[in-house]
């Protein structure tokens, strides 16, 4: 069996690690790796870059955008975890479950970003009520996200693992103040909403997992109530890896745990005919980040979707 060859850029960071662990125990695969002192050396990248068959990018916005700019070589297929290429019309967007066109681009594209934690839930939910037209592009939205610590890296991780953490960091803390979060726009172009939602994305002290909310008033919506929501969604979401379940709710509590360590995302809708929420729980790593990654990757090599995978 002729392996295929991978490189990850970026290897040293949370994604590049998790990545380089799922695929370093795949027999279909090889990875190929620069030593320590070479790793930031632009030669020895452009070299690895250009002689592999799949490039994981795991790095800053800049120096992705700078490695995307060293491959030169056509074959190469660039899977980008960071920001820089998630609303560039070069690169497919890594999110299949929302449209076969979406995954057709996937298999088709030799350049492919991975969607962000916090947009991939906010898009789950929304895209699939902005085509049914069950809500209009015009709507105005909130959204609110609780992570895990491991989500900000591993600065992040190791002030929440330190002998001395910060007392604060006990309890749950709201970032994005000013409203100028990085993944606003590709919530707003990949979900077909006109507008920036109200975004309040919470950092918690637990390792990983994720829970996305928006909220919707019934005279949000154009049409119905929220049994065609769930409707939609249960039509929509019919695999193994993103799927709708029914008000799975924990004695009336909705953990941001629940699917930590699994690359699966579960679509949920509570509340009443007033006032619905919908509900994207999955792991800031997993859907959200690597395991992203590893499907975007086994789709574009024509490969079962679900291969490595924990579901």
């Amino acid at each position: 069996m002729e392996k295929t060859k991978v490189f990850i850029d970026g290897k040293a960071g949370t994604t590049g690690l998790r990545i380089y662990d799922r695929l370093s125990i795949r027999e279909d695969i090889e990875l190929i790796a620069l030593s320590e002192e070479l790793r930031k050396d632009p030669q020895a990248r452009k070299q690895a870059l250009n002689s592999c068959d799949v490039a994981f990018l795991c790095l800053p916005d800049d120096a992705a955008r700078e490695a995307v700019a060293m491959v030169d070589n056509p074959r190469v297929k660039v899977i980008d975890t960071s920001t820089a290429h998630r609303t560039s019309p070069e690169f497919a967007y890594g999110f299949p479950e929302l449209s076969p066109d979406f995954e057709d681009k996937i298999k088709t594209y030799n350049r492919i970003a991975v969607p962000g934690c916090h947009a991939g839930g906010f898009i789950a939910l929304v895209y699939p009520l902005i085509e049914k037209g069950i809500i209009s592009a015009d709507i105005k939205l909130t959204c609110h996200s609780i992570t895990g610590y491991s989500g900000g890296g591993k600065k992040m991780i190791s002030e929440y693992e330190s002998d001395d953490v910060n007392p604060l960091f006990k309890a749950p803390r709201q970032y994005g103040l000013l409203q100028n979060h990085k993944h606003l726009n590709e919530m707003v172009k990949i979900s077909g909403i006109n507008s920036l939602p109200i975004f309040c994305p919470i950092v918690a002290d637990f390792y990983s997992g994720m829970e996305v909310t928006v909220p919707l008033f019934k005279e949000n919506l154009e049409y119905g109530g929220i049994e065609d929501i769930k409707k939609i969604y249960l039509d929509k979401y019919t695999g193994d890896i993103v799927k709708y379940v029914q008000s799975d709710d924990e004695g009336g509590f909705l953990s941001a745990g629940k699917r930590a360590t699994l690359d699966s995302m579960e679509v949920e809708v509570f509340g009443n005919e007033d006032r619905i929420l919908l509900v994207a729980r999955y792991d800031n790593l997993g859907k959200g980040a690597s395991g992203a990654a590893i499907e975007c990757m086994n789709i574009a090599l024509g490969k079962d979707k679900k291969l490595g995978l924990t579901l």
